[in-house]
This record gives C-alpha cells, sequence and structure tokens, in this order.
C-alpha cells in the first residue's frame, strides 16, 4: 500500500504528509455541489468509480490518494429501474445502510445536505457476514436548489452524485 500512496503523491505533486480530511460541510459544499452542477467537475482528491462494480478491499487501489481512508464519487445506481431504492450490492457482498442518516448544516441554520453510513457485508441479505469496511455517503438534501453562481437564479437539480468516504475500522488511527 505504502508504494502505491508514493505513486499518488508523485502523480499530484504533494507534498510530503499532505493529508485530505475535509469536513462533512466542506465535502457538501466543496465537493458535491460542483459535481452535481457540473458532471465533468473533476478534483484532485476524489475520483469517480461505480462502487457496486469493487469490492471494498479493491477501492484504494481505485482513489487518487489517501493511505487509511478513500473519497470517491459515484452515480447512486436504481434496484430496479422505476422505483427509488438504491442498489448496493457488489460481486460477494453488499453495503447496508446503518443508523438515522445525519444532517450536515451550514452555519448557522441551512441544512445542505444529508450523510449516510454504510457497513459492507459479504455474502447475500439477510444472511450476509459483517465486515470491517464503512462507507459514509455525503449526499444532498433532496430540496436543495443550487446555482454555480449566487448572483444568477437558482435551479432544482435531481442529484444522481454521491461522494462517498470508505475506510476499514481496523485500518483507522
Amino acid at each position: 500500500m505504502t508504494d502505491h500512496l508514493q505513486v499518488q503523491q508523485q502523480k499530484l505533486e504533494l507534498p510530503l504528509g499532505f493529508r485530505f480530511h475535509p469536513t462533512d460541510e466542506e465535502i457538501i459544499n466543496s465537493y458535491v455541489i460542483p459535481k452535481v452542477l457540473d458532471e465533468a467537475f473533476v478534483t484532485a482528491a476524489i475520483e469517480d468509480v461505480n462502487l457496486n462494480k469493487y469490492e471494498p478491499w479493491e477501492l484504494p487501489e481505485k482513489a487518487k490518494m489517501g493511505e487509511k481512508e478513500w473519497y470517491f464519487y459515484s452515480r447512486k445506481d436504481r434496484k430496479y429501474p422505476t422505483g427509488i431504492r438504491t442498489n448496493r450490492a457488489t460481486g460477494v457482498g453488499y453495503w447496508k445502510a446503518t443508523g438515522k442518516d445525519k444532517e450536515i448544516f451550514h452555519p448557522p441554520l441551512t441544512l445542505i445536505g444529508m450523510k449516510k453510513t454504510l457497513i459492507f457485508y459479504k455474502g447475500r441479505a439477510p444472511t450476509g457476514e459483517k465486515t470491517n469496511w464503512i462507507m459514509h455517503e455525503y449526499r444532498l438534501e433532496s430540496n436543495k436548489e443550487l446555482t454555480s453562481n449566487p448572483s444568477t437564479a437558482t435551479r432544482t437539480v435531481t442529484a444522481t452524485k454521491a461522494a462517498s468516504k470508505v475506510y476499514n475500522k481496523l485500518m483507522v488511527y
């Protein structure tokens, strides 16, 4: 993993010791909103990846940076074409939501997004085996009106993109 990190740092020309560790609010304001407004938005820190195509232990190699936690943009695929449920299955398991979604506010009291916590299970529901892989999915609050320029009129956008942080709780600091 260290060799992979060194290659990433050299490719991005980052100073030694650099860590990408944004707050929940920063992820929504600086990464999710620009990506939803412009699909072509690119950042040096977050890679576009279809999270359903990879197992969590394969994701570190797909990330642009990170030693113990990795960030991705992903499209929220639907489980059924006409349904609203999100498909969270991979080849050998599935991501299962846990707990209540956390509201993310822009001070003082503006709700800008939501954070969902998911745990990866090997196998198929409902008999899957819980693993130590965790995902935090950041998405816009569903009624959010967006604008790329505050001086222009706002427009409602259907947010099909989310940003996710993936990590293994046994590997964290």
